[in-house]
């Protein structure tokens, strides 16, 4: 996931979100939390977390988590960073700045990305869970990790949230 923006875009991630976190191996997010409370319950919650901030993520987030995340996960070198630049060039300048990984996971734009550049690099960028901005749909990732491989990638698009009912004022 990545571009939560908590709480000023929702009041919460959303059921389905949660549900895939309880049951992930690696939940990975890439940045914009806004409020560092997310990041503890992700943290509790998660069997494992990586993630990095974002450029709306303050100094409380900014001091627990790096600007670029790295791991290796089941032969794959993974990497987490918010901003990648605008979509003309993404390619190239990745792969001259992440020559080192597999499967780059970005956020920032709001806009489901999925593409292998030219040296190989996997690039995903999962959208927003909650806040689609121009896009159709709320979306989230998930994918399976194994062997050196990433495969199983999913785009999950969330359903339309409904607004709150409001009953009458009390008079």
């Amino acid at each position: 996931m990545a571009d939560t923006h908590l709480p000023a875009r929702a009041r919460d991630l959303p059921a389905e979100l949660w549900a895939a976190v309880d049951d992930a191996d690696l939940v990975v997010h890439a940045g914009d939390w806004v409020r560092v409370d997310l990041l503890d319950r992700l943290e509790a919650r998660a069997a494992r977390l990586v993630a990095c901030y974002g450029n709306n993520d303050g100094a409380d987030l900014r001091a627990r988590l790096p600007e670029i995340a790295r791991l290796e996960v089941a032969g794959v070198r993974l990497g987490v960073v918010h901003e990648t630049g605008s979509a003309a060039g993404r390619e190239r300048r990745c792969d001259d700045r992440f020559g080192d990984l597999d499967v780059l996971v970005f956020g920032h734009s709001h806009i489901p990305w999925d593409t292998t550049t030219p040296r190989g690099l996997r690039l995903l960028n999962p959208g927003s869970p909650t806040d689609r901005r121009r896009q159709p749909h709320h979306t989230w990732l998930s994918w399976t990790m194994a062997d050196g491989a990433i495969d199983d990638v999913v785009l999950h698009r969330l359903p339309p949230r409904t607004p709150p009912v409001r009953g009458p004022r009390p008079a």
